[in-house]
């Protein structure tokens, strides 16, 4: 019954702050590495062409799960776009008796996990919750599901099938978009490391409708920060961004660091990345610039995660390089605003984009601007990366593509002038 699900869940769960105290690593990326003073008055205006569903920058979506392909949406996952409603069951089990009260679980998540999504679309999405306020008694104890983070597929099936049979009495599904099956986080057979989105080869069925997938929450109280953003975010099709060690030792957070949500729900920065907000249909042609030209392209980027947008568009929000067939380079301002309000270093992003890796297998990695430093050793998740940022006044050259990006000063609106000359 159940298909696959999102690989590795929501990530580790080590404080980040134990993370910062191993040794520092070091980049032989530096050799590619040119920072210098830019003045204000070189640039050179060039021209940037709005991407379009079908424009040179766009790639195409491919059979990777979660593909970050965007010229067409996967309609297997909901848009995030206007409203969608969700239900939040609360699971009961024989063999505990719950500690704290539904209307306390919820409040862990909303409406904190709505104002993250409220803000990461600049207000069109709206994820509107309903939790239920009675627990549900699950007809099995929690110990006899085997809960745990690489969960055997038949007892899954069994406590999603147990959880759908007994919540149906008092939840009509027809009326939700989203399902979130809530553990009792005493119960002696809840893994929190379970916490995880599931899909369904063949849906379930309830008053009626298909149920496609399910979060399976298992959290603590408190559970960890963001987590349930970085679940949600599974369900509208955005895939893992963390690296999982094959023996499950060493460091999860190499790809993307603090930079977004899909990549660790402690991240400083955990905005969703430029490219995951084309994908979902929150930045549009207008705000994205695809360059093209071989010589150098002036452009002001706006903050990403400021959520009041300039204008009738917001203003530019995303630069995009083609580098290959199934590959670009995306090119965002990142300030301490809305989500990223604790970030480490502001700065102009740049990271690559592959269409063709599956969730888990680097569709995203951030490039260090700085590789022979890093930031943040009490807070970052990934310290190499907290300070990878182009900062004002500096030049990077993209290791292997050769493109340049300059960053000449902020405006007063805080937005960034940027020059991007694509490598030859």
């Amino acid at each position: 019954m159940v298909r696959q699900q999102t690989p590795g869940g929501a990530g580790p769960r080590a404080d980040p702050s134990r993370r910062c105290r191993r040794e520092r690593l070091r980049s032989t990326a530096a050799v590619f590495t040119s920072l210098t003073a830019l003045a204000a008055t070189s640039l050179v205006a060039g021209p940037a062409v709005a991407a379009r569903g079908d424009g040179p920058c766009v790639l195409t979506r491919t059979a990777a799960h979660h593909s970050l392909g965007l010229d067409t949406w996967n309609p297997a996952y909901p848009r995030p776009l206007h409203t969608l409603n969700a239900v939040m069951i609360f699971l009961a089990f024989p063999d505990s008796v719950p500690t704290t009260s539904p209307d306390e679980l919820a409040a862990d998540y909303f409406p904190g996990t709505s104002d993250f999504f409220r803000r990461a679309s600049y207000g069109k999405f709206a994820l509107r919750a309903h939790p239920q306020r009675d627990w549900v008694e699950m007809p099995q104890d929690s110990t006899a599901y085997g809960i745990e983070r690489d969960w055997d597929a038949g007892r899954r099936s069994a406590y999603l099938r147990d959880a759908v049979a007994a919540a149906d009495g008092q939840v009509d599904f027809t009326h939700y978009d989203i399902v979130y099956l809530v553990a009792d986080p005493d119960a002696p057979g809840v893994d929190s490391d379970a916490t995880k989105v599931v899909n369904f080869d063949k849906p379930l069925h309830a008053d009626g409708r298909d149920i496609k997938r399910i979060v399976t929450v298992f959290e603590q109280h408190p559970p960890d920060r963001n987590v349930l953003a970085h679940e949600t975010g599974h369900v509208f099709d955005l895939p893992d961004l963390y690296h999982r060690p094959v023996d499950g030792k060493g460091d999860w957070d190499t790809y993307v660091g603090d930079w977004d949500v899909m990549g660790s729900q402690f991240g400083l920065a955990p905005e969703l990345f430029g490219w995951h907000k084309w994908k979902l249909g929150w930045l549009d042609r207008r705000q994205v610039a695809c360059v093209e030209e071989a010589g150098p392209t002036r452009l002001t980027l706006e903050p990403l995660a400021a959520e009041h947008p300039r204008g009738a568009t917001g203003g530019t929000r995303l630069a995009v390089v083609r580098t290959g067939k199934g590959g670009v380079l995306a090119v965002e301002a990142r300030s301490g605003a809305g989500n990223d309000e604790s970030l480490c270093t502001e700065g102009v992003l740049i990271y690559r984009v592959r269409n063709g890796a599956a969730s888990g297998g680097g569709p995203i990695e951030v490039v260090d601007a700085h590789p022979e430093t890093d930031a943040c050793w009490d807070r970052s998740v990934y310290p190499p990366l907290a300070d990878a940022p182009v900062a004002e006044g500096e030049t990077f050259t993209v290791p292997g593509e050769g493109t340049r990006v300059e960053v000449a000063e902020r405006t007063r609106s805080g937005a960034w002038t940027v020059r991007i000359t694509p490598g030859v």
